[in-house]
């Protein structure tokens, strides 16, 4: 799958690898993809019987929702195992922890290569997902999300108090303020590097929904086109933030007809309630409904 052809993602909810029966729950909240976690989220004296049962569960996977694995770190035999397990025909794509730059995910996407063909998949079906964790992988998204087709998805991550905290050293707030900066050159790195539809991090309170609001908010202002959570409440409110209003819709509809009008007139612009409008502006207006027309999963 060239990498033009991947879907939006508004949500990516996380799943414990020990959990997968819980996959009905993120399909009843609405997300648009599930993350079976096999890295934090299971001890390792529990690994392999996760990696079992996540295997199994893409095997079973149907729906709308799309199916995504963390794998564990590429610095271990583990992650080898993870991924000859879960590439399989329903497998969407998988998340790589701790990168630590370019090398990594050339090396991902040739496993994931001899994974697809080993399997019988079409060379580049599985969207990569590099976790930028460290300040060395935050500096480096751009030549990060170059590294391979078929990474997608790829933005900053910056839940409270994890591994991006303490790497780069920030006191977190409500606000996001401290990370605003780091956020936005993660979001031009990536869509210099003409990954599509980056996704931005966590908002790890749980009971927080007006605070979650207000950070998707800010994410996507920003630009970024989804969020990954922790839990299924969270799903409802992220898919509202990064879904276009029918009153967006409305006057995006009406933007497109006004710019037609003033064009078969020869005119290169023309004023549209108060705003001076023109070719960029529909074409901007004529993504934003396509997007919305195909809908998260194409």
């Amino acid at each position: 799958m060239s990498s033009d052809a991947r879907p939006p993602l508004r949500s990516m909810l996380f799943v414990p690898g020990t959990k997968v029966e819980w996959l009905a729950k993120a399909a009843a909240a609405g997300a648009d993809a599930a993350v079976l976690d096999l890295e934090d989220a299971v001890p390792a004296a529990e690994k392999g019987a996760a990696r079992e049962r996540v295997a199994e569960a893409v095997a079973r996977a149907s729906g709308d929702m799309a199916i995504f694995v963390r794998i564990n770190p590429l610095d271990g035999w583990p992650a080898v195992e993870d991924l000859r397990a879960v590439t399989r025909p329903g497998l969407a794509g998988v998340l790589l922890p701790k990168v630590g730059g370019p090398a990594d995910v050339v090396l991902a996407d040739r496993m994931l290569t001899w994974c697809e063909r080993e399997r019988g998949l079409p060379a580049g079906q599985v969207a990569l997902v590099p976790l930028l964790e460290s300040a060395a992988a935050l500096r480096g998204a751009y030549e990060i999300g170059r590294a391979a087709p078929r990474v997608a998805y790829l933005g900053a991550v910056t839940g409270r108090g994890g591994d991006v905290e303490r790497a780069v050293g920030y006191r977190w707030s409500p606000s996001g303020r401290e990370t605003l900066e780091l956020r936005s050159r993660v979001l031009l790195d990536v869509r210099a590097a003409g990954v599509p539809c980056p996704v931005a991090g966590l908002w790890t309170t749980v009971g927080d929904l007006d605070g979650l609001r207000a950070f998707a908010e800010q994410n996507r202002a920003l630009g970024y086109e989804g969020m990954l959570a922790i839990h299924p409440s969270h799903v409802p409110v992220i898919n509202e933030v990064f879904s276009p209003s029918p009153e967006e819709l409305a006057r995006y509809a009406r933007l497109i007809a006004a710019v037609k009008e003033a064009q078969a007139r020869g005119a290169g612009a023309v004023t549209f309630e108060g705003e001076m409008v023109d070719e960029a502006m529909a074409a901007r207006a004529r993504g934003v409904i396509a997007g919305a027309c195909r809908g998260p999963r194409g």
